[in-house]
């Protein structure tokens, strides 16, 4: 019995150190975790020129984009390599939540719902909400009444998706996975209608000659900020990213970084 007791105490103490081994682990902040793997992985979804977007460089296949180079400062100012996780815009933040993905970086707007799941940076970017219509039809649609019992894209997930649903209610959402999707159903006439970040739009018309931005003026307002989206109580790390934005905006080097990626992914269509 006394051999029984010993060992019973001995697993009750292995089962402890794990656990408080354990606890210590999970309880690490989410810089430090950053930090000890020497990697700051990052998720984004590379169909939103000019902010994240494919292109043969050297032969490869390659993500770029002012997102990308936004990540890449991050990786700088914290001394580790950065690592792009490309995926469906629809799992990027989840990426964070399993933990797949350290931040994530994809045209990604803060809202109430969001924040009660995610840390978010300060803004680095806001664009107005466009809709980009077929040229052709251009002046069929002037106003948002015009889109009445029409069909409206918009990426599944996204804040435009919301913006659709709100501002352009008497018309038919539909939501798709994939950017490029909904600008194929413009084209081929399945839809009327693309709900769109204003230099995402302005992206796919420069390389679509019948396409245009419609007249309609949509309201925009901080919910189309674009920030940096993390685990919740990364306070380190929002700390390091925020200060990293403040430098990049001191400099206007976020907006160079979207007007030269603008020119960037024209070459690459």
């Amino acid at each position: 019995m006394n051999f029984k007791k010993i060992a019973l105490g001995v697993v009750a103490l292995t089962s402890i150190v794990t656990l408080a081994a354990c606890g210590s682990s999970s309880s690490k902040d989410s810089l430090a975790k950053i930090k000890d793997k020497g990697t700051l992985t990052v998720a984004l979804s590379p169909d939103y020129a000019p902010f994240e977007f494919q292109m043969l460089k050297d032969g490869k296949n390659e993500i770029v984009g002012s997102d990308v180079d936004l990540a890449k400062e991050i990786g700088k100012a914290l001394g580790v390599k950065v690592n792009i996780q490309a995926m469906d815009f629809n799992n990027v933040l989840a990426s964070v939540t399993s933990g797949k993905a350290d931040i994530a970086i994809s045209g990604i707007s803060s809202d109430p719902d969001r924040a009660k799941a995610y840390d978010f940076s300060d803004s680095y970017y806001t664009a107005n909400n466009v809709i980009v219509v077929k040229k052709e039809h251009q002046d069929k649609f002037a106003t948002i009444a015009d889109f009445n019992g029409k069909k409206v894209a918009a990426q599944k997930g996204s804040v435009q998706e919301k913006v659709a649903t709100e501002q352009v209610k008497d018309a038919s959402l539909v939501s798709l996975i994939k950017t490029g999707q909904a600008i194929n159903e413009l084209k081929n006439g399945t839809v009327e209608g693309v709900v769109l970040e204003e230099p995402i739009g302005k992206s796919y018309i420069a390389a679509n000659s019948d396409l245009a931005l419609s007249d309609v003026k949509l309201d925009s307002s901080d919910t189309d900020s674009y920030c940096v989206a993390m685990p919740k109580k990364s306070d380190k790390l929002k700390k390091e990213i925020d200060a990293v934005i403040k430098k990049l905006k001191a400099k206007d080097a976020i907006n160079k970084s979207v007007e030269k990626n603008f020119e960037l992914a024209q070459t690459a269509k």
